[in-house]
């Protein structure tokens, strides 16, 4: 081969090198979540979700993908739509807001990182070993729900301090309905009130559950925190006022549908965190390694049209404490 012909040669090739080299995009990281109601009920979430992913330096679409999977609030889907992620190859896998969605996850894989966002406590659910040590392939954050029931029934007594008997919905089924069942009685007590548990564990159960609740003749309705009850709130939003009860519900979403009063931990503060939790693990932290966060910011949001329709004024101690009036 002659010198000129080599040369020729060579440049030829630093021109194709790059481009080949070029032509393999680098592949994103895919984060699965797994969402045990649907993408409307949860779009809140999901933005203080994204926000905490973009305070770990993650933006969807730009250098993270995210494979999102819906339960409807089902569920008995929780567990094939676990497997689905897993069998799609993600990098971690993301429960927001539902332990049964974590367990489901646990239960499919034990080498994918999973974060999870829960009100219930992870140790007792056997989520983790402990906070501080997670053990496993699992870390997340722990919100206030389960550990205000009690809180919750103070505030709403505070509105409607004429009321001395009160209503609590219990999904039977649920699987922490015992033990916050006991709570709830134990608050009550206290009190000096009178608390009625009625049971409710499918949407065909609504209308006898509010037809018990008149023939009890209570001034006030509450319910536990549960997976079935939670994805809810604006059917019982709807109820409460059409059957004229005024109630307290743990999700603002309850407030932002009509309801009387919310009072719980933060949903955006603890999905941040979620998020924030999620991008440390992408950048290849374990979730041996990172303790369970657990959220601490409380909201408390009162619906005045709500208490004004009722009849109800809203003492000016408890308004001082709202963190958000709804007018």
């Amino acid at each position: 081969m002659r010198r000129r012909d080599f040369i020729a040669l060579g440049a030829g090739a630093a021109v194709t090198w790059p481009l080949s080299a070029h032509a393999q995009p680098t592949k994103l990281p895919v984060i699965g979540y797994l969402g045990a109601a649907t993408a409307e009920q949860w779009a809140g979430r999901l933005q203080a979700f994204r926000k905490g992913l973009s305070e770990a330096g993650y933006v969807e679409g730009k250098n993270v993908d995210i494979e999102y999977r819906w339960a409807d609030s089902h569920p008995e889907r929780l567990g094939a739509l676990a497997a689905d992620l897993v069998g799609h190859g993600v990098t971690a896998i993301v429960t927001p807001g539902s332990a049964p969605a974590a367990l489901a996850v646990k239960q499919a894989t034990s080498a994918i990182p999973v974060i999870f966002e829960t009100g219930a406590d992870p140790v007792a659910t056997g989520l983790v070993a402990s906070l501080n040590r997670p053990g496993g392939n699992l870390t997340g954050v722990t919100a206030l729900s389960f550990e205000l029931g009690p809180k919750r029934l103070e505030v709403l007594h505070e509105m409607v301090p004429t009321a001395k008997e009160m209503a609590l919905l219990v999904n039977p089924a649920g699987p922490y309905a015992g033990r916050l069942t006991a709570e709830m009685l134990a608050a009550a007590r206290a009190f000096n009130l009178q608390l009625h548990v009625v049971p409710v564990s499918t949407d065909q159960d609504f209308d006898a559950a509010f037809a018990t609740i008149a023939q009890y003749r209570v001034g006030a309705l509450l319910t536990n925190p549960d997976p079935f009850l939670n994805s809810r709130s604006d059917q019982l939003a709807a109820l409460t006022l059409r059957n004229r009860v005024p109630a307290a519900l743990h999700f603002r979403a309850f407030a932002d549908a009509g309801g009387l009063i919310s009072y719980g931990g933060s949903v955006p503060d603890s999905h941040r965190l979620l998020g924030v939790i999620t991008g440390r693990v992408l950048k290849g932290e374990k979730p041996n390694d990172l303790p369970v966060m657990q959220a601490t910011k409380v909201e408390l949001i009162i619906n005045l049209r709500t208490a004004a329709a009722f009849g109800l004024t809203v003492p000016t101690a408890l308004l001082a404490r709202a963190d958000e009036v709804i007018e």
